[in-house]
């Protein structure tokens, strides 16, 4: 298994693809983008398929979650997931994408075994999309929502951050939209993980900010009496359901204690955590000729190693060196 010391095990594998996106979210990278990764230093889809392969057969992987950058920039995406999903035993297979492309491969992916997607949706306003996203690709991200939904990737799932001065007001309307589409909506407190390193905490919309504006508008009841456990979602039942809506207060409402993420860098680095300041190098050694064995002893002290959480809230706090794009959601 991959155990730390605080008695946390990681069942949950985020794969970075590629750090290459194409939008220029203002959470995430500067309006110029960024250095991509040298292609000689990105994980080919051979290498990508070994670790995860070593994760489940070897250290207990249930869940694998495809990210980027933007996933869909992979042309063997599909190749990937078809392979992922012959594991045995077969990990539940998801994706994280901002929905640019996917109306063209949505049903090629769900054929390839993806079972479950994400989509990124922060404003339904073509003009605060230009504005957020640096880019007038909104009509794209919708088509493939639609499409996610035919291709039968449910629940389609849809991410959305608040920032104050520019979306703030869209909890009610974005809330709407997905009741209307029969999309599950999560909002995300916006994190320290941009590029310019600019986040503040009187910019980011709180999870309680959320749910008040929500509960203005629609009733909200929390999904049952159990903790949310490993979940980073709060889920709450709208108007009594069946509709739901999530809120992760990743910053205000931290799940560390529960956590069972670990990530893997398009570069093949081991990152315990999202915010974790350091990385375990398993591309070098693989490509050095290390046998399976040797790879996930080295995952498991890469874990091993994980603090008992990300730090946001602490004095000394220090955001990681990467950004989001680069380390994968």
């Amino acid at each position: 298994m991959l155990a730390d010391s605080y008695g946390r095990v990681a069942t949950d594998l985020r794969v970075s693809l590629t750090d290459r996106c194409n939008l220029r979210c203002a959470y995430c990278m500067p309006p110029e983008g960024l250095d991509w990764l040298p292609g000689d230093e990105v994980l080919t889809g051979d290498e990508i398929v070994r670790l995860i392969t070593i994760g489940v057969t070897r250290l207990g992987i249930r869940e694998v979650r495809f990210t980027g950058g933007e996933p869909l920039l992979r042309r063997d995406l599909e190749s990937i997931v078809s392979r992922t999903a012959a594991l045995s035993p077969r990990p539940e297979i998801s994706l994280t994408t901002n929905g640019i492309g996917l109306s063209r491969r949505a049903g090629a992916l769900r054929e390839a075994g993806v079972d479950r997607i994400n989509v990124s949706l922060d404003t339904l306003r073509p003009e605060v999309f230009r504005k957020l996203a640096r880019r007038d690709r909104l009509p794209d991200v919708l088509e493939g929502l639609a499409a996610a939904a035919t291709a039968g990737l449910t629940p389609v799932k849809v991410n959305a951050v608040l920032m104050r001065g520019l979306n703030e007001d869209e909890a009610v309307p974005l809330l709407a939209f997905c009741l209307e589409h029969g999309y599950q909506l999560r909002f995300i407190e916006q994190m320290p993980l941009d590029a310019q390193h600019g986040w503040r905490r009187s910019d980011m919309v709180t999870a309680d900010e959320i749910l008040a504006a929500l509960s203005a508008a629609v009733t909200l009841a929390p999904e049952g009496e159990q903790a949310r456990g490993s979940a980073p979602a709060e889920t709450f039942l709208v108007n009594g359901g069946p509709a739901k809506v999530g809120v992760i207060g990743s910053v205000t409402r931290p799940f560390c204690g529960s956590c069972d993420r670990v990530r893997l860098t398009a570069d093949g680095q081991v990152r315990n955590c999202l915010f974790a300041r350091t990385e375990s190098n398993l591309r070098d050694p693989m490509r050095a000729g290390a046998s399976d064995g040797e790879l996930a002893d080295r995952w498991r002290a890469a874990v091993a190693a994980k603090l008992p959480g990300h730090g946001i809230n602490d004095p000394g706090f220090l955001q990681p060196a990467r950004p989001m794009s680069a380390i994968g959601g």
